[in-house]
């Protein structure tokens, strides 16, 4: 039987509150913390398909590119070495996202976005003056650590700031910024890769230290969510805080369910272990499931290497760095639509409705890729007409991703966490994260020349096995203020049976009145 949730509206206490102009330009700033994440994305795949960059740093791809005719097309660019300088990133920031889960709980949200900025900053520095290889894996390694702390950190200031109506749109944007640093790598590697002299991969990688700039000094101006500065025995501040964030004076019922959440998590010494608790099942299954199901939709081999992969399928260096732009601004004008219905249709019906958008694509550009490559990799002539269906199809997908996936992978394990073990189960979901996006960063291209169109029929079945996983176990959060969680568990047909018997223990399962529908 399908999940069950709680009806909106009806979930219990409905705390009073406005989306103040504050609380938006808040979250607006905290948000642009995923631009460092999406410039990331959007940059490496451009600068691996840059013939200076590959003749600089990887002379034996160059030349399976230009000078072996005999190489498959598929399998030009499979080196383990470009997909090394690419994933390396990602294993460091799982790596981070461990530490960043101690530092967020104890230090506060704020100081765990400022590491991030500084390290990416310093990330972006070391891979713009790269002389060799090894630089530019320290390079992504320092890039990496700075991502595992933003991420760690932001999707959680994000649900914590936003007024419970509003938490889905609010905390989408960041993954809208996610989006607006590919588009804005895309575009720049697009005209970079025109200059003269080869060096302007120098400049997007350099180019980071602009999106690592803006959550640095943003990291400095933002104030500390209540939520962070009652966990840190700053209960006055707080509760000034709230009045401020909230827009009203009565914050009297939501500031005491605030501090009766802190007093049961502090009750918590070990909030790594008590992950495994019974009562926490349904949200460690959250913190594995959704950021695990949400690499293998196949997104990030897209994204990250959208250009080699266009440019494996006949496009040449220009038309294939152009249709990653082209990716990139459905990927944003996507996302704008989950701002705008994340909380109006449910999160439910866009996590579906994607899977069946992303699924129908992947078929139909698996047949298109077969029907002209075949396994020989040889398309010969390819028409206008063929290009632009692939890339019409491989845009309708990214357009699914963008509105189902992608934010509500960040949203969805930010806002049901009990605050008790947030910063630990948070942490979880970015480690997930970060090991699987290596993973596939990884082996992606290999996958490539050995799979051929098949890839596409592998990413496949992940999205019919995580749309299933959606219609069974994932009960609709919309509309239900953060410390009343515990509700949507207990009214629903598989996990009750882990909570039920620990209803009023911990944060998460807090009865705060009102009935469950």
């Amino acid at each position: 039987m399908p999940a069950a949730g709680i009806a909106p509206g009806g979930s219990g206490k409905e705390y009073p509150g406005n989306l103040t102009p504050f609380v938006t330009v808040t979250c607006i700033v905290a948000a642009m913390g995923g631009l460092i994440f999406g410039y990331d994305i959007g940059i490496s795949g451009g600068v691996t398909s840059m013939d200076s960059f590959l003749r600089d740093f990887f002379p034996s791809v160059y030349r399976k590119k230009h000078a072996d005719a005999t190489v498959n097309q598929y399998c030009q660019y499979d080196s383990q070495t470009l997909t090394m300088f690419t994933s390396s990133l990602y294993l460091a920031a799982l790596l981070s996202s461990i530490v960043a889960s101690t530092v967020t709980r104890v230090f506060g949200r704020k100081l765990s976005m400022l590491f991030g900025g500084l390290l990416f900053f310093a990330g972006a520095l070391v891979n713009g003056f790269a002389k060799a290889v090894w630089m530019l894996i320290l390079g992504r390694i320092l890039l990496g650590f700075g991502i595992g702390f933003a991420n760690q950190s932001v999707p959680l200031y994000l649900s914590e700031m936003a007024p419970y109506r509003y938490r889905g749109a609010l905390n989408i944007g960041f993954q809208l910024s996610i989006t607006v640093g590919i588009l804005v790598a895309n575009v720049l590697n697009f005209f970079f890769n025109k200059i003269a002299g080869g060096w302007g991969w120098r400049l997007s990688l350099g180019g980071a230290m602009v999106p690592a700039l803006i959550i640095t000094v943003g990291s400095l101006v933002l104030p500390d969510t209540p939520n962070s500065m009652i966990e840190r025995g700053r209960a006055d501040e707080a509760r000034s805080a709230l009045r401020r964030i909230r827009g009203v004076d009565d914050v009297d019922d939501e500031f005491s369910d605030l501090v009766a959440a802190t007093e049961q998590s502090r009750l918590v010494e070990h909030p790594w272990t008590d992950l495994l608790q019974r009562k926490y099942r349904p949200h460690l299954a959250m913190a594995v499931c959704i950021p695990f199901f949400q690499q293998l939709t196949g997104i990030n081999a897209i994204m990250f290497y959208a250009p080699v992969l266009f440019n494996s399928i006949g496009f040449g260096a220009d038309a294939s760095l152009m249709s990653a732009v082209i990716t990139g601004i459905v990927n944003v004008c996507a996302t704008m639509v989950s701002i705008y219905g994340v909380d109006k249709w449910g999160r439910r019906f866009l996590f579906l409705e994607g899977g069946v958008q992303m699924l129908i694509c992947q078929a139909v550009v698996a047949a298109c890729i077969g029907a002209k490559f075949g396994v020989d990799g040889d398309p010969g002539e390819l028409p206008k007409w063929y290009s632009i269906i692939v890339v019409m199809f491989i845009c309708i997908y990214v357009a699914g991703f963008a509105w189902s996936w992608g934010p509500l992978g960040w949203l969805v394990p930010s806002e049901i966490f009990p605050l008790e073990i947030r910063s630990a189960a948070q942490s979880v979901t970015v480690s997930v994260n970060m090991i699987f996006t290596f993973a596939v960063a990884q082996i992606f291209l290999m996958m490539l020349c050995r799979l051929k169109f098949g890839l596409f029929l592998f990413f496949a079945f992940f999205v019919v096995a995580m749309s299933i996983f959606v219609y069974f176990f994932l009960p609709e959060t919309k509309g239900i203020p953060i410390e009343e969680m515990g509700r949507v568990w207990r009214s629903h047909w598989y996990w009750s049976r882990f909570v039920e018997a620990e209803a009023g223990q911990g944060n998460g399962n807090l009865e705060m009145g009102g009935k469950v529908a």
